[in-house]
């Protein structure tokens, strides 16, 4: 369990990076999740590498399939681009499916790992976890207090203004979905280690993106600190209802919509606003001397 929160925590982080600071709302994301775990599979039972260092190289993977994945869809806009990467994400789905060296759409297993025991894969397993999450929010926090970051936000409120100030515009959305792409790599093959199985439907189904953008709205779009509350929320409301069966969804449904009309920012956003509190703060502040 431990596993899963710590990947859907630098997945959910990703998004964050991606629409809450650059303005580009993703619903396909899971896509890079699923060349992540796919690529860990190949390198490490095809190609016969060890799985754990393959974990890297699975993120660098999807970040350089998406490199012209980005010209694809940058040509989209708004709800366009939204729709394109849902759209980029089935064709990967359907790839997969496809390819009958991987399993085709039945799927494959790890077997690479049969002669790790099992007490060392699920240790080094949870550290990978454990440092793909912290990994995530130091790497957002350090871009962010970086002039990067600061052409980031810049775009994400006014791209027009930001253009005329010289900001460059093209590169900065580049680079972020990039290391996004990175980022979700290294998270879905850290994923699919610990399941040691793999299908085209476990990898690059849509309800990906419906958790994660759950747990960043709720917890506080535009923050580094709102996807780690949301996050604990997502796994308390989840741990408390699964019993109750598709109402879950419902509930989860209804528990967002009540959320988003009380608190427009987030729960976090409701609690920085209201106690001024910053846990990671990263906006820059005007101050004026004599």
């Amino acid at each position: 369990m431990f596993v899963e929160f710590a990947c859907l925590l630098a997945l959910a982080q990703m998004w964050n990076l991606l629409a809450g600071y650059g303005g580009l709302v993703s619903v396909g994301q899971q896509g890079f999740l699923g060349i992540g775990g796919y690529a860990l599979f190949i390198l490490a039972d095809i190609g016969q590498l060890n799985p754990f260092v393959c974990v890297p190289l699975a993120g660098l993977v999807a970040a350089l399939i998406a490199i012209p994945i980005s010209k694809i869809v940058f040509r989209l806009q708004s709800g366009y681009f939204a729709i394109g990467t849902w759209v980029v994400d089935e064709v990967f789905r359907l790839i997969a499916a496809n390819a009958s060296f991987i399993g085709g759409g039945s799927g494959t297993s790890l077997t690479v790992l049969r002669g790790i025991p099992k007490a060392t894969r699920e240790s080094i397993t949870f550290w990978m976890g454990l440092a793909a999450a912290v990994g995530a929010i130091a790497l957002l926090y350090w871009l962010l207090r970086s002039r990067h970051g600061l052409a980031l936000t810049a775009i994400r409120d006014n791209e027009r203004a930001a253009a005329s100030q010289g900001v460059d515009i093209g590169g900065t959305k580049f680079w972020t979905y990039v290391v996004a792409a990175f980022g979700c790599g290294v998270a879905g093959a850290i994923y699919f280690l610990m399941n040691l199985r793999i299908s085209p439907d476990a990898a690059f189904n849509v309800s990906w993106a419906a958790f994660i953008i759950f747990i960043v709205v709720i917890g506080g779009i535009g923050t580094i600190e709102g996807p780690i509350i949301g996050i604990l929320l997502y796994f308390l409301l989840r741990e408390t209802l699964a019993d109750f069966g598709t109402w879950y969804l419902i509930l989860l449904g209804v528990i967002a919509v009540i959320v988003m009309v009380k608190f427009p920012k987030g729960l976090w956003g409701y609690i920085a606003g209201r106690f001024d509190l910053h846990l990671f703060p990263v906006r820059r502040r005007l101050t004026l001397t004599q």
